[in-house]
């Protein structure tokens, strides 16, 4: 069961400008073999399909509590990818004026021509998302070392499409997303390493790059959310204690959990697009003209209309 609360993990500043290929990149990290849906899908089914969880309850804690934030990466890189999307395009209601003529050209037309100018469950070149991106081979060890390269393969990404784009909203997304995912990196190296015994934590950082070389990553760094886990549930998961302890494998800094999510912040509140057919303004009603001719169309009469037309009529009891 999920317990959804309706606030974002990151504030997402409002972009600079429009730019539908800086959103064709940003799709890349949603719906990419790397991207959020592949890290939310493979701890998912992870988490149902374990065996021996009793006896190996702290890693069956640890995939199912990630799991659990990875809902909400989800959510941070779609409304990035929208964000980004918002006014692409000139608005308007006239189809005859062409005012998608410039999605043409679009690194990525499918997300104007199939989606309506918003995020979709694919990649970067409009393939969608596949569930031959989970792995769960019933193997602790796999799992986990599976778990390590997918962290690591996601931030390497993650890096690629910071070094594409300069837009502030992307970036802020990207920069947080960079220590988010990194907790995750080092909780899967950490419990590779109590597992097995190996010093897995000597491999990181991987990219060779520190967060810190990131304004938008080391902001939250300096507040300490690198070390951070987030317990995701109200009683739940207590034993990733057993696993999350201990310096942080870069800094030496002491890890931590901490019980609940993050406040969170105020989801952004996306913009109509008219020219995409979408809703119009509470001002807005049917037109009666255009009713007028339907009904005219249909019942062959110049049928009165008005704006309550679609309500239902009472129709006289017919006599005996």
């Amino acid at each position: 069961m999920i317990l959804r609360l309706d606030r974002l993990a990151v504030d997402l500043p409002k972009p600079k400008n429009p730019s539908p290929n800086d959103a064709a990149a940003v799709q890349e990290l949603l719906g990419g073999k790397f991207g959020e849906m592949s890290t939310l899908m493979n701890y998912t089914f992870q988490s149902f399909n374990f065996r021996g969880r009793e006896a190996y309850r702290p890693y069956y804690d640890l995939i199912a509590n990630i799991a659990a934030e990875e809902f909400g990466h989800i959510e941070a890189v779609t409304y990035t990818i929208n964000m980004l999307l918002t006014g692409t395009t000139p608005r308007g209601d006239d189809p005859t004026t062409a005012p998608l003529q410039d999605a043409a050209n679009w690194r990525n037309t499918y997300h104007t021509i199939a989606t309506g100018q918003q995020a979709y469950c694919g990649d970067s070149m409009g393939n969608f998302w596949t569930g031959q991106n989970v792995f769960s081979s019933g193997n602790l060890k796999l799992d986990l070392l599976h778990n390590f390269f997918l962290e690591v393969g996601a931030r390497a990404n993650k890096i690629r499409v910071y070094e594409m784009t300069k837009d502030p909203c992307a970036r802020a997304m990207l920069g947080y997303l960079l220590v988010r995912g990194g907790v995750h990196v080092v909780a899967y190296a950490k419990a590779l390493e109590k597992l097995s015994g190996v010093a897995v934590g000597g491999l990181l950082p991987i990219p060779d790059i520190s967060n810190k070389r990131f304004p938008e990553a080391r902001k939250h760094e300096d507040k300490g959310l690198h070390r951070i886990l987030y317990r995701f549930s109200p009683d739940d998961y207590r034993k990733i204690v057993e696993v999350w302890n201990g310096p942080h494998p870069e800094d030496g800094q002491p890890l931590e959990v901490q019980d609940g999510p993050p406040e969170g912040f105020k989801p952004p509140d996306l913009e109509e697009e008219p020219q995409l057919t979408a809703p119009g303004g509470p001002d807005d009603g049917p037109d009666p003209a255009m009713l007028k001719e339907y009904a005219d169309r249909i019942f062959g009469t110049s049928a009165k209309v008005s704006m309550n037309a679609g309500a239902p009529k009472k129709v006289p009891a017919k006599k005996r």
